[in-house]
C-alpha cells in the first residue's frame, strides 16, 4: 500500500513547523504567513500527494469548520447571491459552505435531523423554506448551541437571529399603481406553493398584497387569473402566454418574481402586445436584469440589488463569539420601484 504522507511530513520537507503548514493546509492566518513559505508548504505537499484529514480535524477539533445553507430550490438568482456572499465570507475564515436543497416537509424533518447531528458549524435559513421548519424546531436548534440566522418576516427570534424583508406594504403599493390607472383585470402570477398550497397561499405576503388590493378598489378576485410559474423562467413564459392568448386578456400581471416577470415581458412582446399599453408587469425581485428589459421592469424588492454581508456577518458574528450572544433582528423592508413596464 502507498504510504499516507503526513503534515509532519510536508513541515519537514518544506522546513517550516507544522503548525505552519496546518495553518497554510486550512487556509487560516493566511495574512500572517509571507508568500515564499505558503508556495514551499504548497509545493511540498503537491509534491507529496497531501491533504489534510478532514474527518480526524473535525473529531480532534469538534468542529467541522463549514457552514450550512438550507435553501428549497437551486437556480434562483437570489438565493444564488446568497450562497455567494456565504462563500466569500466563509472563505476569509477558512471555512467551507455546503448546501441542503428542502422541497418538502420530509426533507425539512431531515434537514432538522442533520442540523442536530452537527453537519455544520453554524447555518442560515433561506426565506422560502422557513415553513418547512417548526418555529420550536428553530428554537430548540438555537438551544443545543447551533450559531443560526432565520431569513423570515414572521418567526420570532428564539436564541437565534432574525433578517427580516417585510413585502406587503410595497407589493400593496405596486398593485394600487396598476389599479389606479384605470386597469381592473390584473393577474398574478405565482410560485406553485403559492398558487396550489392553501397554508401557503394564506401566508404569503405578496398573494394577499394582490388580494388585498383588489378589495381595496372593489373588485372581485377572479381565480382564472391566478397562476403558477414564478418559480422559473420557461413556466413564466409559457404561464403568460396563455394569459395573454384568453379573449379576455389582463390588462396587468403581477409576478411573484422577477425572472417570471421578464419572461411575461417576452411572451407580450412575441404575443405583438405593448408594454404597458396593452399589457403593464410588475415583477418581485431587483434582480440587474430589470435595469436592462426593453422597457426596463417596474419591481418590488430590495431598494438596491440584493446583498447578503449582513446576513453572513450576522452568522459568523455568532459562530466566533466566546458567549452566546443575544439575539438580533434586522430589517430592510422593500419598496416599489416604477419603471416603464408600468
Amino acid at each position: 500500500m502507498a504510504r499516507r504522507w503526513t503534515s509532519q511530513d510536508v513541515a519537514a520537507l518544506a522546513g517550516v513547523s507544522v503548525a505552519t503548514v496546518s495553518y497554510v493546509m486550512n487556509g487560516r492566518m493566511i495574512d500572517r504567513i509571507p508568500a515564499p513559505t505558503r508556495e514551499k508548504v504548497l509545493s511540498a505537499a503537491r509534491q507529496l500527494d497531501y491533504s489534510p484529514n478532514r474527518a480526524a480535524q473535525s473529531l480532534r477539533r469538534q468542529k467541522t469548520e463549514q457552514i450550512c445553507l438550507v435553501v428549497d430550490s437551486i437556480g434562483v438568482p437570489v438565493i444564488d447571491q446568497l450562497a455567494r456572499d456565504l462563500h466569500a465570507a466563509a472563505d476569509d475564515i477558512g471555512y467551507g459552505l455546503i448546501t441542503i436543497v428542502v422541497g418538502s416537509d420530509e426533507r425539512g424533518e431531515k434537514a432538522t435531523r442533520l442540523l442536530h447531528q452537527r453537519i455544520a458549524d453554524g447555518a442560515v435559513i433561506a426565506p422560502s423554506n422557513v415553513f418547512r421548519f417548526r418555529e420550536e424546531s428553530l428554537g430548540d436548534l438555537a438551544r443545543g448551541g447551533l450559531p443560526l440566522v432565520v431569513m423570515n418576516n414572521t418567526v420570532r427570534p428564539a436564541g437565534f437571529d432574525v433578517v427580516r424583508a417585510p413585502e406587503r406594504e410595497a407589493c400593496g403599493e405596486a398593485m394600487d399603481h396598476l389599479l389606479s390607472s384605470g386597469r381592473r383585470r390584473v393577474a398574478f402570477l405565482g410560485h406553485h406553493e403559492e398558487v396550489t398550497n392553501p397554508t401557503t397561499r394564506a401566508e404569503s405576503a405578496r398573494m394577499g398584497a394582490y388580494l388585498w388590493a383588489l378589495a381595496r378598489h372593489g373588485i372581485d378576485a377572479d381565480e382564472s387569473l391566478i397562476v403558477e410559474g414564478a418559480d422559473e423562467r420557461v413556466a413564466g413564459y409559457r404561464a403568460a402566454t396563455e394569459l395573454l392568448q384568453r379573449p379576455d386578456r389582463p390588462e396587468a400581471i403581477f409576478a411573484a418574481s422577477a425572472r417570471s416577470a421578464i419572461s411575461a415581458i417576452w411572451a407580450a412582446r412575441d404575443a405583438g402586445l405593448a408594454i404597458p399599453d396593452d399589457v403593464a408587469v410588475v415583477g418581485c425581485g431587483n434582480l440587474p436584469e430589470t435595469e436592462i428589459t426593453r422597457p426596463r421592469l417596474s419591481t418590488v424588492g430590495p431598494p438596491t440589488t440584493e446583498d447578503f454581508t449582513e446576513v453572513s456577518r450576522l452568522l459568523f458574528d455568532r459562530l466566533l463569539a466566546k458567549e452566546r450572544l443575544p439575539e438580533r433582528e434586522i430589517t430592510n423592508p422593500w419598496a416599489f420601484v416604477p419603471r416603464g413596464s408600468t
